[in-house]
This record gives structure tokens, sequence and C-alpha cells, in this order.
């Protein structure tokens, strides 16, 4: 929720997929969209629009994967990237254009960004990777079994947090439309209500003509998040690797997330003519797509010399090389962790 957070390791706030094993996580995603490539017919070109691209690793390890390993869908392939209002750089290249656009900001006129707007120019595949946590959200809070919304207002001088009616019918109505007992959870209870996800999907939705819509993300369906066991929600600041929950503190400095409700994003997206693909976890689809295969083959192939020299100095760099490389693999599929991040996929 800011517009300067560093993404990454050394001087971050916070670290993605991407940034824990970039090469076998872009690979998994290259071969999922070689897979969609072919089932959609093998059109050309086949523009992917990538949103929300950062500094644009995912776009470059998933380019360096097509250009190794799928010659024939190279070709093809026009990787575009579109940053939604995060303030970050983006990859420019000779197949990777940008644009940035708020959540909800209309873009009919960005449907094609080398100009047109015929079919074959529309995206085939549109996909961000912990994009929807990022936006904006209200919070509201239980009181009495009435439900008042969080403003931040300025006391002494300081920024402090006072409860008001909601802002809009659309916040007041939010959980009641997922069937949320909030009234039955207590005094203090808080939910995180992202209307800038329902704008984004509708917008996304619209520059689908016929394809996928790809979101990687952490959350839940909405019966799981929004529960009397999150009682505090699921807002979390995070300022150099180091996680809080004082989001008044260093305004504008750190990196503020919330839990995506995907049952939001799968319910407009039917509203837009959209239709659930498919709905898993990080780990099962990463491990779908061969992740641990090509562990195993990068074991066999670059780290050999840890198993028949190991003894030697290369031997023990090999070694090194490849716990490291079992480690961020590990990270990406743990259970409890990334690997319970959530993949969505809608298809018109």
């Amino acid at each position: 929720m800011t517009g300067s957070t560093n993404i990454g390791f050394e001087g971050a706030d916070f670290y993605t997929s991407t940034d824990v094993s970039s090469t076998l996580f872009a690979n998994c995603c290259g071969r999922q969209l070689y897979q969609w490539w072919e089932k959609l017919g093998r059109r050309s070109p086949f523009v992917v629009l990538e949103q929300g691209a950062g500094r644009g690793d995912l776009a470059r390890g998933i380019q360096s994967w097509v250009e190794q390993e799928a010659t024939d869908f190279h070709n093809a392939l026009d990787y575009r990237l579109e940053d939604i209002g995060t303030g970050q750089d983006v990859l420019a290249s000779k197949k990777s254009e940008s644009s940035t656009v708020s959540p909800g900001q209309s873009s009919a006129s960005r449907v094609n960004m080398r100009g047109g707007d015929d079919t074959a120019q529309a995206p085939s595949v549109i996909l961000s990777n912990e994009l929807v946590d990022a936006f904006p959200v209200h919070i509201v809070e239980t009181q009495h079994a009435q439900l008042y919304e969080i403003y931040v207002d300025v006391q002494d001088g300081r920024l402090c947090e006072v409860l008001g009616e909601p802002s809009s019918a659309e916040v007041a109505t939010y959980l009641d439309s997922y069937k949320i007992p909030w009234s039955q959870f207590g005094d203090g209870w808080r939910a995180e209500i992202n209307l800038a996800a329902l704008r984004w999907i509708r917008r996304t939705a619209r520059l689908l003509r016929r394809g996928y819509i790809l979101t990687i993300d952490y959350g839940d369906r909405a019966r799981a998040l929004y529960s009397r066991a999150r009682h505090h929600g699921t807002l979390a600041c995070y300022f150099q690797h180091q996680m809080n929950e004082r989001p008044l503190a260093r305004p504008g400095e750190q990196d503020i997330t919330a839990h995506v409700n995907f049952s939001a994003l799968i319910n407009e997206g039917r509203r837009q003519g959209l239709r659930l693909h498919k709905f898993t976890t990080q780990r099962l689809w990463l491990e779908s797509l061969g992740i641990r295969e090509e562990l195993e083959q990068r074991r066999l192939r670059d780290f050999a010399e840890s198993v028949t020299a190991r003894a030697s100095d290369r031997g023990q760099v090999a070694l090194l090389q490849w716990y490291d490389l079992r480690q961020r693999v590990a990270a990406l599929t743990d259970p409890t962790g990334m690997g319970n991040f959530k993949v969505l996929v809608l298809r018109r």
C-alpha cells in the first residue's frame, strides 16, 4: 500500500516467491504459459500481460526459460508489463512494454499497448504475483454487535484510529454478502475489506477476450478468512523484512498488506463472464508443473561435484550451493508458509 516499497533482499521491505527462487519459480510459470498456449491453439502473437511486475524479475525469468526450452513458443510470445500503481521500476525490453494504472482505472485504451484493439492483440493470459494483497483496504471492527469502520485521524499531532459509520453501503454489507456471522465474534473483532480487488478484477476481465487470468497471492476463501479465530484480522506491515502490526508507524515507508478474499475474486469474476478453472495452493501448483523434477535435474547437472568431489573445495562449494537451492524450493513449497499461498485461475 505504499508507493516506494522495496522488493527483494538487501535493503528491501519484503520478498516474494520470485525473490526466493527466481529461476525455478519462473520456469514453472513458463511451463504453465506454454501449456495454455497449446490449449489456445498456439496462437501468434500470444500476448501475456503481467500486472504489478515490479522490477521485472519474473518476466526476465519466464522469457529466459522460453528462449532456452521452447523456441517455437518464443517466436509467438509477446510479453508485456503493467505496473498497477506500485511505484516499482519495470522491465523495458524489445518484447516487454509497460504502463501504470490504478487498480480500478479504465483501460480500454490499453488492451493493445502497441496500437489498435483487434482480438489478436488482446491478452491471452493476464498474470499477477502477490499484487492484490497490496491494494488499499477498508478495516472494520465490531462493537456491541455493530459494525464500524476504522478511520485515521490526527490528535495532538499524532496519527490515531477512530471508529465511525461505514464509509459506504458496499463496505457495510460486504461481510453479509459472504454470510459471515461477524456479530457473533465479539467486541474488537476486525476484518479487512478490499474493494479495490473488485475493481481490479472487473477491469482485468474486460481486458480478456479468450484465455486465462492467473493470480498468485496469500489469502483464502471468505469463510476461512473471516473467522472468529482471526480476531485481529490479517493486516501486516513489513519494514526491512521485519513484520509489525503498526500501520500508522513510518507512513509511506513500510509495506502494508492484507490477505486476499479469493471468494470475492471468484464471485466477481463470474459476474464478469469468467469461469473458475483452478483454485489450489502454490505448493500443489508448482509440483504439478515439475518443480521437484527440475530440482533433481539441477542437482545431477549443476551440482554433481557435491557427490563426486565432495572433499575438494569445488565439491564443498557445489554442496553449499545445492543446499541453498534446495532450501529455497522448500520455502516455496512449505505448506505452513509460501506453499500455502493460493493460486487462482479464471478462464473465459
